[in-house]
């Protein structure tokens, strides 16, 4: 009796190629966007290896930049895709339900997260929850009178217009596409005569991972990133360790950078807003009456505090706001004529401030052309 041997596929070669089957039909808006696009596909073919499902997000200012298009050869290429531009929560939880869930796909997200949608809080909590292996929703089952464990890992995609909820996005590989400018073409895509090459392409990414599943589920990738952003990069940068070629570099270059475009578009939380504007407001100084911090805070137009609730921001919502960081307004004796009064010392910030909003490192100064990197030192006393 002969036992057959599988076949062994260049993975770094099947990445290629599906990395060139994509800018053929999309105009990535960036390299890095366009491999990290690639590696979540291939991650999806290995989701049983995975402790984290990475959500990937399609995310567009405006219509016809091709997120939909991208989500096209996602589907035609990823693990059971799964695709909807409407969906209960209740559907979802039956959908994915089970050891190998199908990848889901959420085209137009724009309406279910949008600012008109409403917040869909049990849809927003199943995909946060799902980033995560083993964290089941519980829910009571009235025809068998019992607990019902309903499992949430899946593989997500979602496209739309304008950010998904922060949730998600924290937990997501972003790609922020862009239109096309003039001069920039792609090859129209048929579903009928294109769709079975994609797919070919998605059989064979399932061959090559599924002989590799125990070492994917052993990797331990050496990670340019930490925490959420390690958790949710870790399946990519394990795939392209295992395809090898250039692939690793590439991909934690994508991780990077990716990354770091994130967080400079994120909107922070109006505490985190809150503690950056006190540092500008504080100055130099090392005190401030509650009044002046809020006539300060008041006076940036382009921030939110003139207008934060009914009547702005007001000394108890300010006070409700750092309480979180154990931050809390005091009596100072200030000079005269104010005298004391209730106010903040910039001492109660540091830590909040180092924490949670740390200043931006400033740029070293160049050192003119003739003038020595370090004085030189007067001669010791005979």
């Amino acid at each position: 009796m002969t036992t057959q041997r599988a076949v062994k596929i260049d993975g770094a070669a099947l990445l290629d190629a599906l990395r060139a089957a994509l800018v053929r039909y999309v105009v990535a808006p960036n390299p890095e966007s366009a491999d990290a696009t690639v590696l979540w596909i291939a991650a999806t073919h290995a989701q049983t290896a995975w402790a984290h499902a990475p959500r990937l997000v399609i995310r567009a200012p405006e219509r016809r930049c091709g997120k939909s298009r991208l989500l096209d050869v996602v589907e035609g290429t990823c693990h059971q895709p799964l695709i909807t531009v409407n969906c209960s929560t209740a559907a979802v939880y039956r959908s994915i339900g089970s050891d190998t869930p199908p990848t889901l796909l959420i085209d137009e997200a724009d309406t279910i997260f949008g600012v008109k949608a409403g917040d869909n809080e049990d849809l927003r909590g199943l995909l946060n929850a799902g980033h995560q292996r083993n964290r089941a929703t519980i829910r009571w089952d009235n025809n068998t009178r019992q607990v019902e464990h309903i499992p949430t890992f899946a593989m997500a995609a979602l496209a739309g217009i304008g950010a998904m909820p922060d949730t998600i996005e924290d937990r997501a590989v972003i790609i922020r596409m862009r239109r096309r400018a003039p001069g920039e073409k792609v090859a129209p895509y048929r579903v009928r005569r294109d769709g079975p090459a994609l797919r070919a392409l998605g059989i064979e990414l399932t061959k090559w991972l599924e002989q590799h599943l125990p070492a994917l589920e052993a990797a331990e990738p050496l990670m340019p990133l930490e925490d959420r952003a390690a958790d949710t990069w870790e399946p990519l940068i394990a795939v392209a360790d295992l395809a090898g070629g250039d692939w690793p570099d590439r991909a934690r270059a994508a991780a990077v950078a990716l990354t770091a475009a994130a967080d400079d578009t994120a909107g922070a939380s109006d505490r985190i807003r809150l503690l950056a504007d006190c540092r500008t407001a504080f100055g130099d100084l090392d005190a401030l009456p509650t009044g002046l911090l809020l006539e300060r805070l008041k006076a940036d137009p382009e921030a939110p505090w003139v207008n934060y609730g009914s009547a702005g921001l007001t000394a108890m919502k300010l006070g409700d706001l750092l309480r979180e960081y154990d931050i809390r307004s005091r009596n100072i004796r200030f000079a005269p004529p104010l005298g004391q009064a209730k106010g903040y010392q910039r001492a109660d910030f540091t830590d909040a401030w180092n924490r949670y909003a740390p200043a931006p490192a400033m740029p070293e100064e160049p050192v003119p052309a003739g003038v020595p990197s370090q004085p030189s030192q007067p001669s010791p006393p005979s």
